[in-house]
């Protein structure tokens, strides 16, 4: 595992440089200005959509929008909240945690553009169901001698969609919390984690959304309780730890590496991680939901980096903080939020949080399968899809065994690859955004 440690450390530095932190953050203000914040104003409309108002008849897709809002949820809100901002803040220090909410604020619209653009590009398979991605964005949007793109972000996403941080994650915490005795206990809850992974993830994307609708606001209300709770009890450190934040963001020696660069980049990369605005991601699963237009689903899909990044990990960000344990802890990822719900709720605290992980873990795990299938079935057709689900099944294996480090620079290193073709061709195609936004938001005020 020794070279291929290095391979994809020292890969992931160059992935993730400065020119990729531009081109996410740069995309997002641009969309911004672009529908001169029109999103941002129809922000109550979409919270209304979610909420089962404003239905059409005419709506065509595989899922709904709340499925496929909680499926792209899935595999956004949880690990990446509650390990994901614990990594944040151990690399960036407190200020990384600004960056993160920069990336959410201008991800809004970044996800509004790329899911609006997937099912105005998404194409129909033979069995009647969408197909959809940044792919067919590009294969159908723009033009042939793009294609390579298209392929690029296939084959990015066939790496991205293994289940490399969530086995990883989940199969740590059961461990540190009851089984630390036990030897290879990684093996055992690995092949465990595997075969009710493929109980789930061979039944295709209903079965997935289904999942997910279930688990994610359920265990997301849970998550939400138990960290107000704790920030109740400690209310006094409340704006303290916020202003720690802000005021840390823009330190030359908060960074366990880089200085105020090291600040910036691990908030963008971490943030990016959360809430998966621009990487293209969300494409995938918005572009086959039932809908009458694409811009409602852009609306929908928008609204994703509010709950999984502005909320969830700014809490689980002040609960780490209040507790204090990021200082003096050598404990990583998942389980220095634990000791942090320790800390602060007392010995219920990691018991509430082993039961949110898990579940968030599985259901994140089940989303990324259908990532990775879709990008397997448009690259080598749809015979692929059970072979590459049958391989995702072996690498939840895998990562459950192998350490932190290179589960975060697995991902890491691929979902840099995707952001890439998605923003291109988002940017290429605002265009088309704004035209069919004009429209639908003119048909409102009939």
């Amino acid at each position: 595992m020794g070279y291929i440690d290095s391979f994809f450390a020292e890969f992931v530095s160059y992935a993730w440089g400065w020119q990729t932190a531009l081109l996410l953050l740069g995309a997002g203000v641009y969309f911004s200005v672009k529908t001169k914040l029109k999103p941002f104003r129809y922000l109550g409309f979409a919270f209304e959509v979610l909420q089962g108002k404003h239905p059409s008849k005419d709506e065509v897709g595989e899922v709904s929008h709340f499925r496929a809002l909680t499926a792209s949820l899935s595999g956004t809100i949880g690990l990446g909240n509650i390990a994901g901002v614990a990594v944040s803040i151990q690399l960036g220090g407190p200020g990384a945690i600004f960056w993160m909410w920069v990336t959410a604020v201008f991800g809004i619209a970044t996800k509004f553009f790329t899911a609006t653009l997937s099912v105005l590009y998404r194409e129909t398979g033979p069995d009647g169901k969408p197909n959809a991605g940044t792919m067919y964005i590009i294969k159908n949007g723009l033009p042939k001698y793009m294609m390579p793109l298209a392929y690029f972000f296939a084959f990015s996403g066939v790496i991205a969609g293994l289940p490399a941080f969530q086995a990883n994650q989940v199969v740590q915490l059961t461990n540190d919390l009851y089984f630390p005795e036990v030897e290879n206990f990684s093996y055992y809850a690995g092949a465990f984690l595997a075969a009710l992974t493929a109980a789930v993830v061979l039944g295709g994307l209903r079965r997935i959304a289904n999942v997910s609708a279930l688990l994610v606001p359920l265990m997301g209300g849970l998550y939400l309780v138990a960290v107000l709770i704790a920030v109740l009890l400690n209310y006094q450190q409340f704006f303290p730890a916020l202003a720690l934040i802000v005021t840390e963001a823009f330190s030359f020696d908060s960074a366990v590496v880089g200085g105020l660069v090291g600040v910036i980049l691990t908030g963008i990369k971490r943030g990016a991680f959360s809430n998966e605005a621009g990487i293209g991601t969300e494409a995938l699963i918005h572009g086959a939901a039932k809908t009458s237009s694409p811009v409602k689903q852009g609306l929908i899909a928008m609204t994703g980096p509010i709950f999984d990044t502005l909320i969830m990990c700014t809490l689980t960000a002040v609960i780490i903080l209040i507790s204090g344990v990021y200082q003096a802890s050598d404990s990583q990822g998942v389980s220095l939020t634990s000791e942090a719900f320790l800390a602060t709720l007392g010995p219920v605290g990691p018991i509430i949080l082993f039961v949110c992980v898990v579940s968030f873990g599985l259901s994140t795990i089940f989303t990324y399968s259908y990532y990775g299938s879709s990008c397997a079935k448009f690259l080598f057709g749809e015979k692929s899809v059970k072979i590459y689900q049958y391989i995702f099944i072996i690498f939840v294996f895998i990562f459950s065994i192998t350490s932190l480090d290179l589960a975060l620079n697995v991902i890491d290193s691929a979902f840099a690859m995707m952001a890439i073709p998605t923003l291109i061709a988002s940017i290429w195609l605002a265009p088309k955004v704004i035209e069919q936004s004009d429209k639908y938001f003119s048909s409102l005020k009939r």
